[in-house]
């Protein structure tokens, strides 16, 4: 059966295996009987899109999938791609429904929230890196352990560091996070993350690992530490301050220097009547008096007073005073 990843939950939960189980057989005992039965649905009872639609949110994720990808290039040998799916709200007892006991899961206090924030890290991918880290290939090894090894526990460190890094420069333009005092847990029912009633926002992502199946990494964020942001989160644009490219700038100055002006000297204004100009032939000589201060003109506009002279046999001008405008 495939499923629209993009738009619905993209793991089911123990809980929803259950009851998909269920529905199975009852609609085998419903075509056996013979009779058809209509389950009453309420609409809107299973929308938990309580904070409308995370645009800003999802900006943070775009740009944290660009920032993080330097983070596994010492594990993987490579950038991989990463991907985000649209954030979800569920409670936190959902969530775990969804994963095993044995996971990495490492919780930071987020002082400008008033809060914490998970980051879930699945074993397999963890026992990847490690084995990728120390010269193995990229590649899923067996599973079936409980606990992580110092190895596997340092990369976890490594790791977490660098999406910290990202986090922290993805939501620099929506609001300053600082994620500070991380702590470490292995097991499900050891994690004090908040009650298991409490909703939480999940931001998934794909890893995309060449020669292996895609892995997941997920940050969790306690629905009511974003409350107080949800004006900013619902928000299309993020920031009005722009940062500094120097690099941008560099090629803007190097494109604006190489614009092609009209540069000519105006040596001489004179008077001439109408009368004179009826009767100007080739060969005639008009007779002007050549000013002292000639002008610079660029593009048609005075820049400059100037003082007429020669350069190397050739005619020229001597800048002189600057003319304001």
């Amino acid at each position: 059966m495939a499923r629209n990843t993009t738009s619905a939950t993209h793991k089911l939960s123990s809980n929803e295996v259950a009851a998909l189980v269920d529905g199975l057989l009852d609609m085998e005992k419903e075509q056996t009987h013979g009779t058809e039965s209509v389950k009453r649905y309420k609409f809107g009872s299973d929308n938990l899109s309580i904070m409308g639609d995370y645009h800003g949110l999802r900006m943070v994720n775009e740009r944290f999938c660009r920032l993080a990808r330097p983070v596994f290039l010492p594990f993987l040998r490579m950038h991989p791609r990463i991907s985000a799916f649209p954030p979800e709200v569920k409670s936190f007892s959902h969530y775990c429904d969804e994963l095993e006991n044995f996971v990495s899961l490492t919780t930071a206090r987020v002082d400008a929230l008033r809060s914490n924030q998970l980051i879930m890290l699945p074993p397999n991918f963890v026992s990847l890196l490690t084995n990728a880290y120390y010269g193995g290939n990229i590649a899923y090894l067996p599973g079936g352990r409980a606990e992580f090894t110092a190895s596997e526990t340092r990369v976890i460190e490594i790791v977490t560091k660098g999406i910290y890094r990202a986090l922290e420069a993805a939501w620099r333009d929506l609001i300053p996070l600082d994620f500070a005092n991380p702590v470490h847990e292995d097991n499900l029912q050891f994690a004090t993350f908040v009650e298991s009633e409490e909703k939480v926002v999940c931001c998934s992502f794909i890893i995309q690992l060449p020669e292996a199946d895609p892995a997941t990494l997920d940050l969790i964020y306690p629905l009511q530490a974003l409350k107080p942001i949800a004006a900013r989160l619902r928000s299309r644009m993020q920031s009005d301050q722009v940062a500094d490219d120097l690099r941008w700038r560099s090629r803007l100055r190097e494109a604006v220097m190489a614009v092609p002006l009209n540069v000519t000297a105006r040596l001489a204004e004179p008077n001439v009547p109408i009368s004179a100009l009826t009767g100007l032939r080739p060969g005639r000589v008009v007779p002007v008096d050549l000013t002292l201060r000639p002008q610079l003109l660029v593009e048609g506009t005075p820049l400059f007073d100037a003082e007429p002279g020669a350069q190397n046999g050739r005619a020229a001008l001597s800048l002189t005073r600057r003319i304001e405008p």
